[in-house]
């Protein structure tokens, strides 16, 4: 590839950025999550109106993407280009965030599910691994 072509491809890339509608990504996130809208709102000390108008936005502010990703326990810079420099960078700031909108009941049954989750993986991988003829 020439570098004509990697500058042009390199300018393409950020005008898709740039054109991405991260608050219609927010609302598939959302709804996908089974999270009810007006439960998410109330979490954040906000209206279900500004919920939706946050939908409407295309320019979300990071911040607002990340408090909502927290609460519906939902990683965001696989789907918005504008956050994949926070994804190692921003871990422990997605703890805190998580830990500001989840109460004690909700965080266990979250470890709970997701201990149980991460069993059931080690459970499928021990079995492929035995029916393969590992460990005998």
């Amino acid at each position: 590839m020439c570098k004509l072509s990697k500058i042009i491809f390199s300018k393409y890339l950020t005008i898709l950025c740039i054109m991405q509608h991260k608050g219609e990504i927010v609302e598939k996130a959302v709804r996908e999550s089974g999270y009810p809208i007006t439960k998410l709102a109330k979490k954040l000390g906000k209206s279900r109106r500004w919920m939706y108008h946050l939908f409407e936005n295309r320019n979300v502010p990071i911040d607002y993407i990340l408090e909502v990703g927290a609460v519906i326990h939902h990683d965001f810079s696989d789907s918005i280009a504008d956050l994949k420099k926070y994804k190692t960078a921003g871990k422990q700031e997605m703890a805190d965030y998580e830990n500001r909108y989840i109460t004690g009941n909700e965080q266990a049954e979250y470890w709970k599910t997701k201990y149980l989750e991460l069993l059931e993986k080690h459970n499928e991988l021990l079995t492929r691994l035995n029916d393969a003829g590992f460990g005998k």
